[in-house]
């Protein structure tokens, strides 16, 4: 008979007879779950299919027409000597070789020898006999005449064992047959049936867990099929599968100084590492050391591609050049994206290349719930960039050989992180370093091996020459780490601390306006800060009437709001269509799809905003696409109205770009007065302006002493709240606000307070 041997590896099941040392075969029981053990199951499933017996639950007890076929065949008698037993199995079961019966009988009569001893009598020895010649025939039949062979049947059977089961299980493993019992339930009901656990052996292993709902032969078979369907999408699969992050000693970023020889000699993997490193190990020298970590990389013979944040979105040329058609499924999608992956340098590189695309592509296509246009938007990027950076990474690209992918800096898009997950499964060292702490990541999975450091530092780009290292003092880094202290949680703001605003309009009464109107906004109800953008509470209303009728105090009134960073528009309209706008000829060439465009704005002659702020530039185009989208104003995206919004916000008038860059977020905000004591209405261009400027973070009054519709012709709907304070005046003439005083009060008479 085979000797049962127990194995801490579950791959031991699949070495031939000739490497296990003698007559062995495994019979086991797996009752906890792990990736392991998942990985084990999915291809003894497949072992058991393809040359063994697969049984979900329990072997069905012989029919009353089985019974009855058997009595005819073999007759009813029963007798415990080995010889009637041989007998009757070469008659029974004759494509059996004759050691291989002498096996099966060795070990059914040691199991009904076994019964016997345990006090069982012939009657029930018979009973078990025909039992399991009924089994051996119907349900194991394709096996018997394989047994103890080079390549031993495997048997899986899921489920919870019984008695007889069990018996036959035994002797099928003593006669050469590898047994896996799969015990999702775990093992409490296998041992009410062998308490001594003297049949078979329990596997453990570290870090085994449950199982999950619902795992069992029928997922086990829906995966492998899976696996099929993907096969047929891959075509010729690679020869190499990655081995990531398993090699390193230490989790560090140095591994990736490793040699690639070092890191394993196993002809069937590439060794790569996939590392987040958070935070810095020391402030002072990071910059020195990334540095050195780059130049030890070149010394290396390493291909590097450096990024610094996340890609750069695909331009439309790059978006032009993949192909695709209409796919009804992600699968389809999958399938017919990948033929957009080309190296035909090297066909192993394509192909690691082709599964990578498909599996990832898959696999994020169960998470977005089988959206096939929003996983088409993500599969054309993740190609787009991979054409984009492969020349860097793969120019001539022979194995074993790792490139680096190395992401400098916040990875902030789902779809970024995505392109870093299919780089970390292709011959590539992926490191994203986040040596801001304060920055989060959109990068999170499994396989990602993470590391933190206790310190941090703002830095915007990689160090990839030597112009660029930088040494900080201990002073000059003190003084960043006090600044961080005061500036972050605090109600506390540095200058300029902000980069980014959105603005929110603050609902007053009249008599609140003069008393919030020359705050900071942070001393404002609803400003707040969270991470590098704050909510501006801005001030945008339509004064209507004149408080008692009182026009001398109204123009009192204004004038005390007139304030060093406040625009008082005299005389209507501000600005006319017919007014010189350098930008007017150009403004339908910086529009494409409803968005700006950026680059080429930004690259063109006639741009004016270029000696502003960086971050001043950006907030003002980002308002207004804001207000493009927005479509506030009447005609936006309907008649060309858009491109007279982005010719007039682009050519704002050289006082208000200097209010504008000198605007600190947190700090008093630049005003808009508009007075229309007329009859005129508002221009387009005014309105564009009044709107824009809101946007931007400017506080915004008109005031209308005749109550007019003078404002609102052309927005789609109420831009400014409109207050009525008072009567309505007409014919009011603005003064020269110089002159304006408190009228009936001698200046002793205000000195005093009183008559003299």
């Amino acid at each position: 008979m085979f000797q049962q041997a127990g194995t801490a590896q579950l791959n031991d099941y699949f070495r031939p007879l000739s490497e296990r040392g003698g007559s062995r075969v495994f019979f086991c029981r797996i009752a906890g779950y792990g990736e392991t053990v998942a990985a084990f199951l999915r291809r003894y499933y497949e072992a058991a299919r393809r040359s063994g017996v697969i049984i979900d639950g329990r072997i069905p007890n012989p029919t009353p027409d089985n019974l009855s076929y058997f009595n005819e065949m073999m007759g009813s008698g029963f007798q415990m000597d080995r010889d009637f037993l041989s007998q009757r199995l070469k008659k029974w079961l004759p494509r059996m070789t004759d050691g291989q019966r002498d096996a099966v009988v060795t070990a059914m009569y040691a199991t009904l020898d076994d019964m016997r001893r345990a006090g069982k009598n012939d009657n029930m020895l018979r009973n078990a006999y025909m039992k399991y010649m009924c089994w051996l025939y119907y349900k194991f039949e394709r096996i018997v005449n394989v047994l103890g062979g080079e390549t031993l049947p495997k048997i899986l059977y899921a489920g919870d064992v019984s008695h007889y089961e069990l018996q036959l299980l035994t002797v099928l493993s003593r006669a050469g047959a590898d047994i896996v019992l799969l015990e999702c339930g775990g093992d409490q009901a296998y041992l009410t049936v062998d308490p001594q656990s003297a049949l078979s052996h329990l596997y453990q292993a570290p870090g085994l867990g449950p199982f999950p709902a619902g795992f069992g032969v029928k997922q086990l078979q829906a995966e492998l099929e899976r696996e099929v369907r993907r096969q047929r999408l891959y075509g010729t699969p690679p020869s190499l599968s990655p081995c990531t992050n398993a090699w390193v000693q230490k989790a560090e970023l140095n591994a990736a100084l490793t040699a690639v020889q070092a890191r394993g000699n196993d002809p069937r993997f590439f060794c790569n590492l996939f590392l987040c490193q958070y935070g810095v190990e020391d402030n002072l020298t990071y910059t020195n050391d990334l540095f050195a970590f780059y130049q030890s990389l070149q010394g290396g013979g390493r291909r590097i591609c450096v990024v610094n944040g996340d890609p750069a979105p695909p331009g439309p040329e790059e978006i032009a050049a993949v192909k695709r058609g209409n796919y009804a499924s992600a699968e389809q999608l999958a399938a017919g994206l990948a033929a957009n992956i080309r190296y035909p340098a090297n066909v192993e590189l394509q192909r690691l290349m082709t599964r990578a695309f498909i599996d990832l592509v898959l696999e994020e296509g169960e998470r977005c719930g089988g959206s096939v246009s929003k996983l088409t938007s993500r599969a054309v990027y993740l190609l787009c960039w991979l054409n984009r950076y492969q020349k860097d990474l793969f120019p001539d690209w022979k194995a074993p050989e790792v490139a680096v992918f190395l992401q400098f800096g916040r990875c902030a898009s789902d779809t970024g992180a995505l392109f870093l997950r299919l780089l970390a499964r292709l011959p590539v060292d992926v490191l994203l370093l986040l040596p801001n702490l304060n920055e989060g990541s959109a990068l999170h999975t499994p396989d990602l091996l993470e590391v933190h450091c206790p310190q941090s530092v703002s830095l915007d780009r990689f160090p990839v020459d030597q112009n660029q290292a930088r040494v900080t003092t201990a002073a000059y880094q003190a003084e960043r780490d006090l600044d961080r202290l005061m500036y972050q949680d605090t109600g506390l703001y540095r200058n300029q601390q902000y980069a980014k605003a959105s603005t929110v309009l603050l609902q007053t009464m009249y008599e609140e306006i003069p008393i919030l109107w020359d705050q900071e906004m942070k001393y404002r109800p609803s400003f707040s800060a969270a991470g590098d953008t704050v909510t501006l509470p801005v001030i945008c209303q339509k004064i209507c009437g004149v408080k008692d009728g009182n026009a001398s105090q109204y123009w009192l009134d204004i004038k005390k709001l007139i304030t060093p960073d406040t625009e008082v528009v005299r005389s209507v309209p501000w600005v006319q269509g017919t007014d010189p706008n350098p930008v007017k000829p150009y403004a339908t060439q910086f529009l494409k799809n409803g968005k700006l465009l950026r680059g080429k704005i930004k690259s063109h002659s006639a741009y004016l905003y270029g000696i502003l702020r960086a971050e001043m530039q950006e907030h003002l185009l980002d308002k207004l696409q804001l207000l493009l989208d927005q479509k506030l104003i009447r005609g936006t995206f309907e008649n060309g109205t858009e491109y007279t919004v982005i010719a007039t916000a682009l050519n704002l008038p050289k006082d208000l770009l200097r209010k504008i860059q000198k605007f600190d977020f947190t700090k008093k905000n630049p005003k808009l007065i508009y007075i229309n004591p007329t009859e005129e209405r508002i221009s387009l261009e005014d309105s564009i302006l009044a709107a824009f400027l809101s946007l931007v973070g400017f506080d915004v009054l008109f005031f209308v002493p005749t109550g007019y519709q003078c404002i609102e012709q052309h927005f789609t709907r109420p831009f400014a709240s409109e207050t009525q304070i008072g009567d309505y005046l007409y014919d009011l003439r603005i003064p020269d606000f110089n002159t304006v005083q408190e009228s009936g009060l001698h200046s002793i008479r205000k000195l005093f307070g009183r008559s003299i």
